[in-house]
């Protein structure tokens, strides 16, 4: 049996096999312009990979979605309400438990909304999979792409720079309707999460020291597509990850945040001006407490540090509270360095 005839029905064999329990053999048969004797064929390889359970006999087939079960829709973006195809077309192909459920939800829902508002395009691919181990998620646009969108809204015309503004949380381009929270708590819900857009990409693992980073290939030409995958045994709580990025850990203000310091750093380009400093430190001040992860760098330079934890210290607000810096993660030779220059040694 071709591959790829295998491969495409598993796209839409989920939906299939609801629809058509019993009369699953004439509908593939159908779809995929096949002979009888050839859409069995597909169906016993779609049984033997997971992708569908019979509950009748062999001459009267009873089918349903298997472990293996994935949904793919196309939307035009033009009135789009991003919790409709959750409701209608995906969740009931899904065997979801309610904390998994909760969690791919509200990934689902942040980057169908982004897609919608943000994205200037006309239309968007959703494709929703789950497995015995994971579930997985891809949403593609045909916009003009995140770091376009940003570097618009905001001046940035780097997508590093782009992605080093967006990891630290209550960035958006449409600060009337929203507040920055979606894209950074969806990724901290993934256990992978990766953007794709502007011949650009960044990864978020959540087993990592340093969270954010530089990917290698770039997806799509076009747009934005964004990629989560959720591990089925231990979903995150949305309830515990909006906890723990309050001050207290018990609220729900958006007051505690971490800064990926590594991600500025690329092969040959050490941290070691003030420039590279001041952009570490931009937008700090909108939080209560940062968190600095200096994972993945052994060394950085005097004035970098000089100018991050004692020349441009963020402002206190208006109440007179100014941010509390933690650098965490650090190697020797930069704890030494940060603590001397705190110390007023350095």
């Amino acid at each position: 049996m071709r591959r790829h005839l295998l491969n495409e029905a598993t796209t839409w064999i989920t939906e299939a096999a609801l629809a058509d329990p019993c009369l699953l053999r004439a509908h593939l048969a159908r779809r995929l312009q096949l002979g009888q004797r050839a859409a069995a064929a597909v169906l016993a390889q779609l049984e033997q990979a997971q992708w569908l359970c019979n509950d009748g006999t062999a001459r009267r087939p009873l089918y349903r979605p298997g472990a293996m079960r994935q949904v793919v829709r196309q939307y035009p973006l033009a009135g789009l309400q991003e919790d409709l195809p959750w409701l209608r077309d995906f969740l009931p192909c899904f065997a979801f438990g309610d904390a998994l459920a909760a969690a791919v939800q509200h990934v689902f829902s942040e980057l169908l909304n982004n897609a919608v508002d943000h994205s200037g395009g006309s239309r968007v691919t959703v494709s929703l999979r789950q497995t015995p181990l994971q579930v997985q998620l891809l949403v593609s646009d045909d916009g003009c792409g995140l770091f376009e969108a940003v570097g618009r809204a905001h001046g940035i015309d780097d997508p590093l720079l782009a992605m080093l503004e967006l990891s630290k949380g209550k960035l958006t381009s449409a600060p009337e309707r929203h507040s920055g929270r979606g894209l950074f708590f969806a990724s901290r819900l993934a256990d992978v999460f990766e953007l794709h857009a502007n011949g650009r990409s960044f990864q978020h693992r959540h087993w990592q020291p340093c969270l954010w980073r530089p990917g290698s290939r770039p997806v799509g030409a076009a747009g934005s597509s964004v990629y989560a995958a959720f591990g089925a045994a231990q979903p995150r709580s949305v309830d515990a990850l909006l906890r723990e990025h309050s001050l207290d850990g018990q609220g729900y203000g958006f007051e505690r945040t971490v800064v990926p310091v590594g991600l500025l750093q690329a092969p040959g380009v050490g941290l070691v001006s003030r420039a590279q400093a001041r952009r570490v430190a931009a937008r700090l001040q909108d939080f209560r407490e940062v968190v600095l992860d200096f994972a993945g760098l052994d060394e950085v330079g005097h004035a970098f540090v000089d100018e991050l934890f004692r020349v441009t210290r963020p402002m206190a607000d208006a109440a007179g509270r100014a941010p509390v810096l933690v650098p965490a993660n650090m190697a020797p030779r930069v704890a030494a360095l940060v603590g001397a220059v705190r110390e007023g040694r350095g």
